[in-house]
């Protein structure tokens, strides 16, 4: 297995939340939308211009900015 930042991965590809870099606001945010360690997540597409991204994590789905998706690092399946 691999370690890869979200924004790096292919739609359809899956894994584990390995760590979530960045600090303030931003991560508590990403926190409180359930993006902790040990969280299994799955590429669902990317927008047309490629940001936003869609994730399913936890069984709903969520869009984040290439930006946010950079600050986690995911160990590929």
């Amino acid at each position: 297995m691999a370690v890869k930042k979200l924004k790096d991965m292919a739609v359809g590809e899956s894994g584990t939340i390995v760590t979530l870099h960045g600090s303030g606001n931003v991560k508590h945010r990403l926190i409180d939308m359930g993006l902790v360690q040990g969280t299994k997540i799955q590429v669902v597409k990317f927008a047309p211009l490629g940001d936003p991204v869609e994730i399913k994590v936890k069984n709903f789905a969520l869009a984040l900015r290439v930006s946010e998706a950079g600050m986690i690092d995911v160990d590929v399946e």
